[in-house]
């Protein structure tokens, strides 16, 4: 034929500077379009020849990918169905390419998502190349082999050439911006990433064995790709060694799953893969982005967020489906009704899954529930389908390392752990070492506590209060322990208001001054055999906090300090031995402060009596002048009252050896403070 000169059929001016501008970003993806063609093209001759259409000998069919550093080209070579004169005017001349400014416009950011609208999986070659040339000869007996180029704007040549075989050359002319694309390294970097298991063999470079103290190549070409990976197969045909060493391939520095799911559908979409149970960790986030997607095991990406649900990102594996579509947007996936029905698929096998290993091995279920918990939890946080099915399967776990079903839990603390309002109090515990004192506390009652100590646990907690009916989930240490699941009416303290004031003073003078701690002295009348001092803190207030460091906007509560409550036991002889003590020590210096300062209290609230019915300006001056004088007499009052207490409190070694016990068995007890606890300790003995 005489050489064919002409323009691309195009309806924009110049399809060349778009590819350049809108798909640079992503310019990588040009090798896999070329060898996902090549692969399509060998597919193609294999399915003709099933059909008895092409009767010549198939031979080896594989993919090769060269490098010719001197010539500065990049090969995609395949022995496929080739191409004809016609073909190439069809295929490659003419682009559909109608409505394209706006398309562009909206999607210049996603190169996958114009590539695939627009069938350019060819012209991604342009991203990289100043001039690519297609060599190709079809399959079809007598086929005159053809060469295709152009030097990236919409004039090409076409002009017959000679070839030794069918199939097609892609030869790509890197540009002066992509020279690294002409390293080896690099190339087989994104063979590995997107053609690793292609159905078709791709070859790149040789085999290489070590000789005379180095490595040189053989004459035997080097695979890339395992043609038949193990998805593909019939969960009949793999042994579970089969399944760990795909795991291995896919993650090399891994631990082994806990195990896995073996995907096969084909109706109502089609679908393969293989899930795995990976052993997670208490940080969650480097176990993200462990799902590659493939499409007719062409590599498509490894971030699935808003294609399966956010917690099924937590697992590892692989899921292929052609009716994923290779190049689109993120947002047409989303969107895409296929997905969702896929995104719907997994969840239900995952969850029946779990429930099957759960009824057949609970013994390994529950050995194995630590790994899995994050993943069961953020999965019944974030999907109520998932926490439905969940429910069955899902564990609760006490400091005793006994595992329950929720069903099976609510059985256990039935009535023992009810209030007087009827209400079912979950005691659990973020710390069994930590935090042993309450839970000793709290077995000595009979009751029982969960080890709640994931990174989920706390919202979790919140889940389950919003489920369970009639129910609370409360730590250990957020009160004393009759006060926790409250029975009846407690005992009253039987103290002054001089004996409370007093010993509120003497101890809070004692408390470690720290900004990040607030402490209240409250008075609980605990019973003679229980601890003398006792720190507790705000359920509410600590939950808030805890949430704050894991989600924006609740940063207010981040910012408070940790207020605790020392609690002081009124019936323990040492408490009534330091009333006692503070009394004898302090009441010559006391008696008449405290005499003086009664005194003024009461003038004080007689004129504010007084002053109630009238508006300010009715007060006649000498009553505000008199107030003033005696809310300053008060006030100097209480500063020596104060200052005789701490000074009291400063000598009497018992007060602060209590609260530094009380200190100690929370683990607030360090550096100087638990140095001068401990040579305390010894002169007390």
């Amino acid at each position: 034929m005489a050489t064919q000169k002409g323009n691309i059929g195009v309806t924009t001016d110049n399809i060349f500077p778009v590819i350049k501008k809108f798909l640079y970003s992503d310019h990588e993806i040009f090798l896999r379009e070329l060898v996902s063609n090549a692969v399509d093209a060998s597919q193609k001759l294999k399915t003709l020849s099933s059909v008895g259409e092409f009767k010549g000998e198939l031979g080896e069919l594989k993919v090769s990918v060269s490098i010719d550093k001197d010539k500065g080209t990049l090969t995609v070579s395949d022995r496929g169905i080739g191409m004809t004169e016609e073909e190439i005017n069809k295929y490659i001349n003419q682009i559909a390419f109608s409505g394209a400014e706006e398309f562009l416009d909206k999607y210049k950011n996603d190169a996958a998502a114009i590539i695939g609208h627009f069938g350019l999986g060819f012209y991604s070659s342009f991203m990289v190349a100043k001039k690519v040339e297609i060599v190709t000869q079809s399959h079809k007996e007598g086929a005159q082999a053809m060469k295709w180029s152009c030097e990236g704007n919409p004039e090409y040549v076409l002009e017959a050439t000679t070839r030794n075989d069918r199939g097609t050359d892609i030869i790509l002319y890197i540009d002066d911006e992509n020279k690294e694309f002409l390293e080896d390294s690099r190339i087989e970097g994104l063979l590995k990433k997107y053609c690793k298991f292609l159905p078709v063999a791709v070859v790149f470079g040789k085999e290489q064995e070590w000789k005379d103290g180095k490595y040189v190549d053989t004459d035997k070409d080097k695979q890339i790709n395992d043609v038949a990976p193990a998805w593909t197969k019939k969960p009949s045909e793999l042994k579970e060694e089969d399944y760990k060493k795909f795991y291995r391939d896919l993650y090399p520095m891994s631990e082994e799953p806990l195990f896995w799911i073996h995907l096969n559908v084909d109706y109502p979409f089609n679908l393969t893969g293989i899930l795995y149970f990976p052993k997670i960790k208490a940080n969650i986030e480097p176990t993200r982005n462990k799902i590659q997607l493939y499409c007719n095991q062409v590599f498509v990406t490894d971030s699935v967020e808003g294609i399966v649900p956010e917690f099924l990102t937590l697992l590892h594996g692989v899921i292929d489906s052609p009716d994923i579509p290779l190049n689109v947007s993120r947002s047409y996936l989303q969107s895409d009704s296929n997905v969702k029905k896929i995104s719907n698929h997994i969840t239900k096998k995952v969850s029946d899954r779990l429930q099957e290993i759960f009824k057949e091995d609970r013994k390994q279920y529950e050995e194995k529930w630590d790994s899995l918990k994050v993943f069961v939890e953020y999965g019944m946080l974030t999907e109520e389908k998932f926490y439905e099915r969940a429910e069955k399967f899902a564990l609760l776990k006490n400091t005793e390392g006994q595992c329950f079903t929720f069903e099976e839990y609510k059985t256990l603390i039935g009535e023992s752990q009810k209030d007087k309002d009827d209400q079912l109090i979950y005691l659990y515990t973020t710390d069994k070492e930590h935090q042993y004192s309450y839970i000793d506390a709290a077995r000595t009652k009979g009751y029982d506590v969960l080890l709640m100590d994931g990174p989920l646990d706390v919202h979790f907690l919140g889940k389950l209060e919003q489920k369970f009916e009639k129910s609370q989930f409360v730590r250990v240490d957020s009160d004393v322990v009759d006060n926790l699941i409250k029975k009846e009416n407690k005992n009253k303290v039987t103290l002054s208001e001089n004996e409370r004031e007093a010993m509120q003073q003497v101890f809070s003078s004692q408390l470690p001054k720290d900004e990040k701690r607030d402490f209240i002295v409250a008075f609980e009348a605990l019973g003679a055999d229980n601890q003398p001092v006792i720190i507790t803190q705000s359920e509410y207030l600590r939950r808030m906090k805890e949430m704050s460091a894991m989600q924006g906007g609740m940063s207010f509560y981040g910012e408070l300090p940790d207020s605790y409550n020392l609690v002081l036991n009124t019936d323990h002889a040492l408490f009534k031995r330091v009333i006692s003590e503070q009394h004898s020590s302090c009441s010559d210096t006391l008696s008449p402060v405290i005499t003086e300062l009664e005194s003024a209290k009461s003038k004080k609230a007689e004129l504010k009596k007084k002053h109630e019915k009238l508006k300010a300006d009715e007060i006649p001056s000498a009553e505000k002048e008199e107030v003033e004088a005696i809310e300053k007499q008060v006030s100097s009052l209480e500063t020596q009252r104060n200052e005789i207490l701490a000074k009291y409190a400063g000598e009497n070694k018992l007060v602060r050896q209590m609260i530094d016990i009380a200190l100690l068995s929370n683990g607030m007890l360090k550096g100087e403070s638990l140095s001068n606890f401990i040579k305390r300790s010894v002169e007390l003995l």
